[in-house]
């Protein structure tokens, strides 16, 4: 998502971008068809379970759970999409908005002891950015291996400078797809963005979500010594992961796959998968979407969620611009009485997308979908728990872009306890939220019909 912080040049860029795509989304209801006879299976620290013990885990969590459905379809689902076991043994914490974020993540960088793997869409050079890339520096001088992957569109306003100056104290830096065909060190794909966000340290932890390297998310961050020159209009809403587990193995090697990718520089031999102990009873799916997949993974993945989902399905997205699937999932689901509440956002970064987005209302709106609008933040998180055992948070975002063009990371997590977490939190925005009135939205201003009219137009690039 290309947002206000970059230049007003970067907008037509935005839409050569979307116009040099040309993949599809996948029907999802053949795929799910093919994958939903197997059984699923987990696998620990000390590698794959037995059946048996699989069948006991399942059992456990169905237990726990009120004996739901979406335990034994999703499971199975999940298993045989991403050919890999689900893992447990994993410690998940729930970190909300950017000063609980960047607290973790300086802690982590600070107890490094043999690599930190950064991946990140937008890093700013700002007070935030100076601050990690201080942070970053004194670690790479310890003897800790740093390791930088950021995206040459998000980063489009960062001075080539601050990334040389890292180069220049022996981080790995990679930029990845160069806008700038010159640089490019394969196929030229200027469409392929990068938008995931990761810190992974020594192997055993990662921070992952929708928080970019930016003073939009800090305010009142510890990062900020100093009072900002420009007030920020609003805070940002967002949401990460904190993870340490056996699960953290299934990011690292997402991270090294794309670095791998785009022809990065030989990385500096380091333990990138050092024996890993259970740290806790998360159950975890390491999901990771790139246009180089036969599917967005992800989207598969949310599509079937919703589909299975036979109670409650809460969804938390800062860019909504859904395609023709994912409608008829959400109001399919209503159809079959499923609670249905979406918290969207109340403004935004980006006009075209929020009012392309409103233009689905009406019609989410006659099939029952409750909406609330997120007030007085700028919504930012993608997240969802569903049936309260169903949990993901991620870099996705509900749109075209994110299922088709942009390299994207989520995290699955399983389990009643963790999906409470995730309730509350969705809780506190649905009360921070307005409620979209369908009679006042049919009765809305003109004008504000007029630009979803327009919107809709651009909604396949977005």
């Amino acid at each position: 998502m290309i947002t206000s912080q970059h230049p007003r040049w970067v907008w037509p860029l935005l839409l050569a971008l979307g116009m040099a795509g040309c993949a599809s989304l996948p029907d999802t209801d053949a795929l799910i068809e093919r994958h939903s006879a197997q059984a699923a299976r987990f696998e620990s620290a000390s590698g794959l379970l037995s059946r048996q013990r699989s069948a006991a885990i399942v059992t456990e969590l169905k237990r726990k759970s009120g004996d739901i459905d979406i335990l034994d379809k999703q499971l199975a689902l999940e298993q045989s999409i991403s050919d890999r076991p689900l893992i447990v043994g994993n410690k998940v914490a729930l970190l909300q908005d950017g000063v609980a974020t960047y607290a973790a993540m300086v802690a982590a960088i600070r107890q490094a002891k043999d690599h930190i793997n950064l991946e990140s869409y937008i890093i700013e050079d700002d007070a935030v950015g100076r601050e990690f890339a201080e942070l970053l520096l004194q670690a790479q001088a310890r003897g800790v291996q740093v390791n930088l992957m950021y995206d040459s569109v998000g980063c489009l306003g960062t001075p080539r400078a601050f990334f040389e100056r890292l180069a220049q104290a022996g981080v790995a830096v990679l930029e990845f797809n160069p806008v700038n065909p010159l640089l490019a060190k394969g196929e030229w794909l200027l469409n392929n963005r990068d938008h995931r966000k990761m810190l992974l340290v020594d192997g055993r932890l990662i921070i992952l979500g929708g928080i970019n390297i930016s003073s939009v998310y800090a305010s009142g961050s510890v990062l900020l010594r100093a009072k900002p020159a420009k007030r920020i209009p609003a805070a940002w809403r967002d949401t990460d992961l904190q993870i340490e587990g056996p699960v953290v193995a299934e990011f690292q090697q997402l991270f090294l796959q794309s670095w791998d990718k785009q022809h990065g520089p030989k990385l500096a031999a380091k333990a990138y998968f050092a024996p890993l102990m259970p740290m806790g009873k998360d159950i975890v799916r390491a999901i990771g979407s790139t246009p180089d997949d036969p599917y967005s993974l992800i989207y598969l993945t949310l599509i079937s969620a919703i589909g299975n989902a036979e109670k409650q399905i809460h969804l938390t997205n800062a860019y909504f611009v859904p395609d023709p699937q994912l409608l008829q999932a959400l109001t399919a689901a209503t159809a079959r009485g499923v609670q249905v509440k979406l918290i969207l956002p109340s403004h935004s970064d980006s006009a075209l997308v929020f009012h392309a987005g409103r233009a689905h209302y009406a019609t989410l709106l006659a099939a029952g979908v409750q909406i609330f609008e997120r007030q007085g933040a700028l919504l930012h998180a993608k997240t969802a728990v569903i049936d309260g055992v169903w949990s993901t948070v991620g870099s996705t975002n509900l749109d075209w872009r994110s299922f088709l063009d942009n390299d994207e990371v989520n995290a699955v997590v399983l389990g009643r306890d963790f999906a409470a977490q995730m309730q509350r939190m969705f809780d506190n925005d649905l009360a921070a939220s307005q409620q979209i009135d369908p009679q006042a939205w049919a009765d809305r201003p003109l004008q504000f019909k007029f630009r979803e009219w327009l919107a809709q137009f651009w909604q396949n690039l977005l």
